[in-house]
């Protein structure tokens, strides 16, 4: 186990990988996602990723819902209902004709005449530069690959579910019909034939981008800069800054509205950073136990 917390610029190394290749993982910007959740598809068919019960659920047209054991990537449909529209028309469906003035449509909100609009994102692992449900792992089964991402082995995996609170995100979860735990794992067999993830090779807007995490970044960055000077200042990186409370994700997202619209934690930290410091205060309580034990027997002898 290395770090637990804080800026860590080469993960890699830190899991005890002398030579390997640059970091990798994916940059998501969610102002292009149109919903089609090829990915998902993409996705199950290259993992062989079981299918969800095929439930309609009524929320919206997101019948996938959530991240899990059998979801490694979700397509949120999040509605959302605001008096005023964006500045920049990004694409994406409203629910009223194109160029149709929204209150004449009937698309009034209680609060007055508004838009109608879905925000969508492809959520996914994040892939975390310090990842608790590899800390909390006690058979080995959660790894940290030469790429930097974070694997789960199955045929290791003892179904304890220790990784499941663990993570942040709730991104983990176990399989209900043998228990053990499942999530993402970035192609990490495509990686190692220099391939792309499913998910990213099928995405049709390239709303899923995937390569060097240093190379995403910069051009999330860039990204980010051309919406704000197009008048989208609700814009934001989410999981971008290596200074957060999980070092930094190897995957993150670009959003168009507060982190809890689209169901993420809005400042994540990774659950086991004071795993040491409590480790530490066990073992002065035990000492101190001892201590007074044997002054104790010391005393009786007298």
């Amino acid at each position: 186990m290395g770090r637990l917390s804080g800026r860590l610029d080469d993960v890699t190394a830190d899991a005890g990988y002398e030579d390997h290749p640059p970091r990798v993982g994916f940059f998501t910007d969610t102002s292009v996602c149109i919903g089609c959740k090829a990915c998902e598809v993409a996705c199950k068919t290259w993992n062989s990723v079981p299918d969800d019960g095929y439930l309609l659920t009524g929320m919206s047209y997101d019948n996938t819902q959530a991240l899990g054991a059998s979801t490694w990537r979700h397509v949120a449909f999040v509605e959302k209902s605001s008096e005023v529209s964006l500045p920049v028309d990004l694409g994406m469906p409203s629910m009223s004709l194109p160029g149709a003035d929204p209150s004449a449509a009937g698309q009034a909100t209680e609060s007055g005449d508004g838009v109608v609009t879905w925000l969508m994102s492809s959520d996914v692992c994040k892939h975390c530069t310090h990842a608790a449900c590899l800390d909390v792992c006690p058979t080995g089964s959660l790894f940290r690959t030469e790429f930097g991402t974070v694997v789960v082995q199955p045929d290791i995996c003892n179904g304890c579910g220790y990784c499941v609170p663990a993570c942040p995100y709730g991104v983990i979860d176990l399989r209900e019909d043998d228990g053990r735990a499942f999530k993402c794992t970035l192609c990490y067999d495509r990686l190692k034939e220099g391939q792309q993830p499913a998910c990213a090779q099928a995405c049709p807007t390239e709303s899923i981008q995937f390569g060097e995490l240093d190379e995403l970044r910069e051009r999330a960055d860039a990204r980010l800069a051309e919406l704000h000077e197009k008048g989208v200042d609700v814009a934001r990186l989410y999981g971008r800054d290596p200074e957060d409370g999980v070092g930094g994700g190897g995957a993150f997202f670009l959003l168009l509205d507060e982190p809890e619209v689209y169901g993420l934690p809005p400042d994540p930290v990774v659950t086991t950073r004071d795993l040491g410091s409590i480790w530490k205060h066990v073992a002065m309580a035990a000492a101190a136990l001892t201590g007074v034990g044997v002054a104790a027997a010391v005393g009786r002898r007298r």
